[in-house]
């Protein structure tokens, strides 16, 4: 399959509506949908877009105001509109952004490829200034919330001594989409790739230090994971 393009390309939307019917998450079922009081997630074996952030990434009034202007939608809509929006604020620097300094990046960096072949297959990641996507498939024994709390709490804390505070790091919660197919599966690491360039902080995504376009992967077919040893 031809790898589409999604750099500067507005129709893609990762936040999507996908398709949530039994039929469709049945394929290879865990835990399936599931909430851990805040945002509803999706644990199976197959690829998924991640979203996590800092705490203060995303101030509180703005919270209240985009809870209120949703209020009349739909779940799965105010869902959408939810992480759609919520993406574009943080996107726009809110917050101390700790990551932006190269010190806590590679903290968070390092965590991510720790267990990578291992765990779970990375197939892209970028670390922006107070916010990671990645695009992961999870093994067995390995279920998506325990590795994404491992991820948090790891990186949490050695970020905090670096920078010499203490108190809550990342957001509680995080946002994730399973892949639907292989087109979906490109479009999301070509989103992830573009992130850092359509935030401006550099002009192609081969330029951002901290993500996984840099390492100039083969991309012609699915990665079953990214080796740590290509950092070496």
């Amino acid at each position: 399959m031809e790898r589409r393009v999604a750099l500067g390309d507005p129709a893609f939307d990762p936040f999507a509506l996908l398709d949530s019917s039994p039929q469709a998450v049945a394929r290879e079922p865990r835990r399936g949908y599931y909430s851990r009081g805040y945002l509803p997630h999706i644990d199976i074996h197959a690829y998924q877009f991640i979203t996590f952030r800092l705490n203060d990434s995303f101030p509180k009034a703005l919270i209240q105001k985009l809870s209120a202007e949703l209020s009349d939608l739909s779940e799965s809509e105010r869902r959408r509109e939810t992480y759609r929006q919520t993406e574009a604020i943080v996107d726009s620097g809110h917050g101390n952004c700790w990551l932006r300094r190269p010190e806590v990046a590679n903290i968070v960096e390092a965590q991510l490829l720790f267990h990578a072949e291992e765990r779970y297959d990375l197939a892209a990641w970028t670390i922006m200034p107070n916010h990671v996507h990645l695009l992961a498939r999870f093994r067995e024994g390995y279920p998506l919330p325990k590795v994404v709390q491992s991820w948090k709490a790891r990186s949490a804390r050695r970020a905090n001594v670096v920078l010499g505070r203490s108190g809550s790091f990342w957001y509680r919660d995080f946002f994730d989409r399973y892949i639907r197919d292989e087109e979906h599966f490109w479009n999301c690491l070509n989103y992830i790739d573009a992130n850092p360039v359509k935030a401006g902080l550099c002009r192609e995504p081969s330029q951002w230090q901290w993500g996984s376009a840099r390492l100039q992967l083969d991309r012609n077919a699915l990665p079953s994971a990214t080796r740590r040893s290509t950092l070496a």
